[in-house]
């Protein structure tokens, strides 16, 4: 794909991520945008995945074209005017937390019951694989035991997100309504679905204070609500959440890898879901 060249005078900076800004154009507002910061090959790689997956019907931003600015990279989508992250909405109205992560779980679980062609995506495990290979802080020993979990892992056709969180959920509510879709789709599969609840338990039970306020708008204690709701309703009122609880530690802590990707450094805070379980 060749990059559409356009000029970032025309856009509004409005948000921002690991990997990337995001943008409003200022007087077209039926377009955003995402920019990459590095790895502009990630930008091509997203725009193939959400084109797939926007054709699949999974609710997602409509995918436009590849950008860049001659510096960076980036994706125009169509805009969802009035968008709220599930993450921004409890930040904003906690007294609703519980509400919010009854309506994400549905919306993942109904995710996770897509079955997907499996010649157009890749398979969760080969992705770890990939990364595990690519991590420079884990041990020989180390690394062929989390192989060996990966391998074990249970395998489907059904889609993962990839980077499931309570940010890369919005909603848009119209009349009383909500619509919701899925966005950041550079890392969707397909596979168990416990690699993306590693995920939703990593933001909600695993970070600090400070970075929970400063990136998923709220408290510790306001995410933990969102797991606890979130749980009970992915995985119904007869569950052992004890046991799912020991389960998705563990697959939190495999994320680790994507993490560490992302952030170029490693996270013993994530790591320790792995100490006495995996190695």
């Amino acid at each position: 794909m060749k990059p559409l060249l356009i000029s970032l005078d025309e856009y509004e900076r409005v948000g921002e991520g690991a990997n990337g800004a995001s943008y409003n154009h200022k007087t077209d507002k039926s377009i955003m945008m995402k920019m990459y910061f590095r790895n502009f090959d990630a930008a091509a790689l997203e725009l193939e995945l959400a084109k797939k997956v926007y054709a699949m019907g999974i609710p997602t931003p409509e995918p436009g074209d590849l950008v860049t600015d001659g510096k960076q990279m980036g994706i125009r989508f169509k805009r969802i005017e009035g968008k709220k992250s599930y993450s921004r909405a409890c930040g904003d109205d906690p007294e609703h937390t519980e509400e919010y992560a009854r309506e994400f779980a549905r919306m993942c679980k109904k995710l996770h019951a897509t079955h997907v062609d499996t010649t157009q995506f890749e398979n969760v495990k080969d992705r770890f694989y990939k990364m595990l290979a690519d991590n420079p802080d884990f041990t020989a020993e180390q690394k062929e035991k989390i192989r060996r979990f990966i391998e074990a892992a249970p395998d489907t056709d059904t889609a993962l997100h990839g980077d499931l969180q309570f940010g890369n959920g919005i909603f848009v509510e119209k009349d009383g309504v909500r619509k919701q879709y899925f966005i950041d789709l550079g890392d969707f599969s397909y596979g168990y679905y416990m690699f993306d609840l590693g995920m939703v338990y990593l933001c909600c039970c695993l970070n600090n204070e400070e970075w929970t306020q400063e990136v998923n708008h709220m408290s510790n204690a306001t995410a933990r609500r969102f797991w606890d709701a979130f749980a009970r309703e992915y995985f119904g009122p007869e569950a052992d959440l004890e046991q799912v609880e020991k389960e998705v530690k563990i697959y939190a802590g495999i994320k680790t890898l994507m993490v560490e990707r992302d952030t170029h450094c490693p996270m013993p805070q994530f790591r320790a879901m792995l100490e006495g379980t995996v190695y």
